[in-house]
């Protein structure tokens, strides 16, 4: 009878100990240092604070009373007003037939699909954008890209050009400001951003699940062919085409509210992620202020506010490069996969490594 080598075998058991030991760590840094909710600040911290109790602990945080001096809070809300004052300003406007841009989509050929995008003005894209029809026409204000400091230059006074504290606590400026105006037809699926991300909600309220950097492999993030839509006025219909030549993105496979008739498959496909510790939810109210550290993963819904949107400002802060983030490139290095019945810990070789020896089962 044939017989595993000996270094098969001791691989074999360090992989199935791996394995364990990044369940565990889901669960210590629960215990150790996350909790269970998401801090609540009635006031803004000092810098010092809030780089000691969460910047440094890489620790989300919402914070009431930060933003209540600014005009954007009361003005905002009535519609009239920002098509006024933004009427001569193009702005871009992204378009989606479901409300999910920059997501894994497709029924059998699954690829990343980003929005359609036009420079339209204001008037006409707020407009779109209270019109939108989930299954037709999705319209949101999006940009990113500093587009606030940009596109949105004329109320630019409604708000503040950084978060006083936040930029203290840092030691430089906000990298990029952006505006975001959309209903609860847009959704933004799981992702991680490498910037320090103080998020503003001016409207309306935005809901959050978040999962930290360390439960990477619970998210099953595989590479998507690249894809954009296109959308034609005169006939009203989108076309989703990949992009030549092809190219693939790294993303989040998973839905956390899978539909009903999914909700059972996708259990069975994302079990580390269903059955796994529970991910942090949080909702931010107008004129609260979440503080998303670098690299955790977050999924976003909306709710409108009196105008019939949702609006929100971000401040983008480089993060630091440090040894956390050398510790996430390690751990996300082990390729932690999983069937529905069991997980699977593989680890990433070199080309030359004998293929037989790259996966066990714990």
């Amino acid at each position: 009878m044939y017989k595993k080598p000996p270094n098969f075998l001791s691989r074999q058991f360090f992989l199935s100990s791996m394995a364990k030991e990044i369940q565990n760590l889901w669960r210590e840094v629960r215990e150790l240092s996350l909790g269970t909710k998401i801090d609540r600040l009635d006031s803004p911290p000092s810098p010092v604070k809030f780089l000691r109790d969460y910047v440094s602990q890489s620790k989300p945080c919402v914070i009431s009373n930060a933003i209540s001096h600014w005009p954007a809070l009361k003005l905002w809300s009535d519609p009239a007003y920002l098509s006024g004052a933004l009427s001569n300003d193009f702005v871009s406007l992204h378009l989606t037939p479901n409300g999910c841009a920059d997501a894994v989509t497709g029924d059998r050929d699954l690829c990343f699909a980003s929005a359609h995008v036009e420079k339209v003005l204001f008037p006409e894209a707020l407009e779109a954008v209270q019109s939108s029809c989930k299954g037709q026409k999705v319209g949101y204000l999006q940009q990113q890209n500093d587009c606030f400091r940009t596109e949105y230059s004329t109320v630019a006074l409604d708000c503040d050009g950084e978060i006083a504290w936040a930029t203290e606590a840092f030691g430089c400026s906000p990298e990029a400001v952006n505006l975001w105006i959309g209903t609860d037809d847009s959704v933004t699926s799981f992702h991680k951003d490498h910037y320090e991300n103080l998020y503003a909600v001016v409207s309306g309220e935005k809901h959050f699940i978040l999962l930290p950097p360390t439960d990477v492999h619970r998210l099953y993030i595989e590479q998507y062919p690249a894809a954009n839509y296109s959308y034609h006025r005169d006939t009203e219909v989108f076309k989703l085409e990949i992009e030549e030549p092809v190219r693939h993105v790294p993303w989040s496979s998973v839905d956390p509210y899978p539909s009903p008739e999914k909700e059972a498959s996708e259990i069975l496909k994302y079990p580390l992620f269903f059955n796994g510790p529970k991910p942090f939810h949080c909702t931010v109210k107008a004129g609260e202020i979440l503080y998303l550290p670098s690299m955790w993963f977050h999924h976003v819904s909306q709710t409108p506010g009196d105008g019939g949107y949702t609006i929100a400002v971000n401040y983008w802060y480089d993060m630091q490069f440090d040894i956390k983030y050398a510790y996430f490139n390690f751990l996300q290095s082990l390729s932690y996969q999983s069937s529905s019945l069991n997980p699977v810990l593989s680890w990433r070789e070199d080309k030359d490594s004998e293929s037989s020896d790259a996966e066990i089962v714990p």
